[in-house]
């Protein structure tokens, strides 16, 4: 298996809240975009709560994004692993990324949602535990996956779950 290159972030210095994602599918690899699979539910969720349509163009959904103070990132950096499902990645391969000095750097994050289980599962196990207090005022949730293997909630249920990013940062 040959290591898998995540996306640089999608992030202006304004972003108050951070989606994180685990690692780009096979389709968004070769796409080079975020949730590229035609299946995935978040840009339907991200056209249905800011307007960035799956039918607009990918620089014209990261551009409505960032004008809503929303970044996007995956945990990992890179990774090994067979397909696009998130269980077939190799645990002894896995990058994390360098968010100590992302969040450093982009300081008015204070909210940090999780795209599904496996990126809250590697964020709490290799990020957090390096965070040191600086970071303290973070607060994390997670979400409904927008991948297509997860299926338990129609589009409707995941938009009404995913409302809350829309919600003021409050500190």
């Amino acid at each position: 298996m040959a290591d898998i290159e995540g996306f640089p972030p999608i992030v202006s210095g304004g972003a108050q809240v951070l989606i994180l994602g685990s690692m780009p599918s096979e389709v968004s690899l070769l796409k080079q975009q975020y949730y590229g699979h035609p299946s995935n539910a978040f840009w339907p969720i991200m056209g249905a709560l800011f307007g960035a349509f799956p039918n607009l163009s990918y620089e014209r959904r990261k551009a409505i994004l960032l004008e809503n103070k929303v970044a996007v990132w995956d945990v990992l950096q890179s990774c090994q692993r067979h397909g696009s499902l998130d269980s077939n990645i190799a645990w002894a391969s896995i990058r994390t990324n360098d968010f100590v000095s992302f969040f450093a750097e982009y300081k008015f994050i204070r909210r940090v949602f999780f795209n599904g289980g496996m990126a809250e599962k590697v964020y709490k196990k290799h990020i957090l535990p390096g965070l040191d207090q600086r970071f303290a005022y973070l607060e994390y949730q997670r979400l409904p996956s927008t991948s297509p293997a997860h299926a338990s909630l129609n589009l409707a249920q995941k938009i009404e779950a995913w409302k809350v990013i829309r919600q003021p940062v409050v500190k």
